[in-house]
């Protein structure tokens, strides 16, 4: 069975594969550079800071004697090359090497330097300010915003999924959105409807942090293809994330550009946008302002709402139509109640889920990440006798492998035999042999091979 791996990057991850004259770009913007200071490590932010006055290369002995002493010095070091790495790959740092003095030196990028020590002095402006709120006059609580961004992610889902429970009175998702979708989530053949991908389902059982992060890649990955600059919609990505949750912003101060960004993050439920009598304007959510935050932040995660038993059966306690259908992929669900879900997990269920590509670790852990608070504390928060199962069931499906293959016997003598399986050898194509009945099973691919070579044995 086939293994996907959806691999959702960070947006440092992002900026990094940039080329350098993009990133030169985004060095130019103050917001950006305290947004990559805010994701270096520690060590590297050290450096940076060190070596924010320093116009001059370092060289590699002299940043090794910022490192702090340690009884043991491997981790430092390892720290130590992880750092240099990033900084490298950001192209903050530009290393020289010196044969002759087999010396390495390090410079910090120049305009990085200027722009963030004049952020740091003199502080920043955002290109917009919050409306004031005698224009505004009613904005959503916090609260609001919150149930806001959860129910338009939950629809962004549910028409992934296609389900017909999807709310129609909400309005559909926009062409660069599901131009996304199509991007590995999503297949499509002649005169069939849209169906999951082996990846679409996988993304259904990723954290949220990290399926946005999947889906805010892709859409910055096909950016060229809507003649929108990636540079330039990673900048405006990232400033956002400097604006304040629950503020309004006037739309007026975006671009054209910016604005067709905009609509298509309110899909996703990082903007909420309203439209008043005479202006209109966007609201950024929780999503939006935590968009420079690393994937490894677990600050962020939601609070889990699944049991599992010993004898398999499985209770949600939820209200929401996504987390229904999510278990539908590997689950039976039996009845659904006002705020209670009740289902099994079945071996047919888990087949159905392992031919779709989903896997049994997949599974499990989907199931612990989202383990309601009365069980997540405990050890382990799944049962072990159905995390057992689920593997044993995924590896059922496993244990045998199909090759196409040959059967020769009636051998005319040992020699004979023993020269055809020496031949399969080579190949690496002999499968059985049984030497007493002279009988041995071939690949298929080396079958015309096979026959020249007995053709021409006495």
């Amino acid at each position: 069975m086939p293994q996907v791996r959806i691999i959702a990057k960070n947006f440092m991850d992002m900026v990094a594969s940039l080329p350098a004259i993009k990133l030169d770009r985004l060095y130019d913007n103050p917001f950006i550079c305290e947004a990559i200071l805010r994701s270096l490590p520690p060590l590297a932010k050290k450096y940076v800071l060190q070596m924010l006055y320093i116009d001059v290369p370092v060289t590699a002995a002299l940043l090794q004697e910022w490192l702090l002493p340690a009884a043991d010095h491997a981790p430092s070091t390892s720290k130590h090359r992880v750092a240099v790495d990033r900084l490298i790959q950001l192209r903050l740092f530009t290393e020289f090497t010196d044969n002759r003095k087999k010396e390495t030196t390090y410079l910090l990028n120049r305009m990085f330097q200027m722009n963030l020590r004049d952020h740091i002095i003199h502080g920043g402006v955002l290109p917009r300010e919050p409306m004031a709120s005698n224009i505004t006059v009613r904005l959503p609580t916090l609260e609001d915003l919150d149930l806001y961004a959860a129910q338009q992610w939950e629809c962004f889902l549910l028409h992934l999924i296609n389900s017909a429970e999807a709310d129609v009175t909400t309005k559909s998702i926009s062409p660069s959105m599901m131009k996304v979708f199509q991007r590995g989530l999503l297949s499509q053949r002649d005169k069939e409807g849209p169906r999951l991908t082996e990846s679409g389902f996988q993304f259904l059982l990723m954290d949220t942090n990290a399926q946005l992060w999947y889906i805010i890649r892709e859409y910055i990955s096909n950016s060229e293809d809507r003649g929108v600059d990636s540079a330039d919609l990673i900048s405006f990505l990232l400033e956002l994330s400097f604006h304040v949750t629950g503020e309004a912003y006037n739309v007026n101060t975006l671009d054209d550009i910016q604005r067709t960004t905009v609509k298509d993050l309110a899909d996703l439920g990082l903007i909420k946008l309203q439209q008043g009598r005479k202006d209109s304007w966007f609201i950024p959510t929780k999503l939006a302002t935590n968009l420079s935050i690393s994937l490894s932040d677990a600050s962020s995660r939601k609070q889990g709402y699944v049991v599992v038993e010993t004898n398999f059966r499985l209770y949600a306690y939820s209200t929401s139509k996504l987390h229904c259908e999510i278990l539908r992929l590997f689950a039976r669900v039996e009845y659904q109640l006002p705020n209670l879900i009740v289902g099994s997990i079945t071996k047919e269920n888990l087949y159905k889920a392992f031919q779709n590509g989903i896997t049994a670790d997949q599974i499990v852990s989907f199931l612990q990440q989202n383990a309601h608070p009365r069980v997540a504390e405990k050890v382990p928060s799944v049962p072990e006798n159905v995390t057992d199962q689920i593997r044993l069931w995924e590896s059922e499906l496993n244990r045998v492998e199909m090759t196409p293959a040959h059967f020769f016997d009636d051998f005319p003598s040992r020699d004979v035999f023993e020269a055809a399986c020496d031949f399969a050898r080579e190949f690496s194509s002999l499968l059985w042999e049984d030497s007493k009945k002279m009988r041995l099973v071939v690949k298929t691919e080396i079958y015309g091979h096979m026959k020249d070579f007995l053709s021409h044995q006495k």
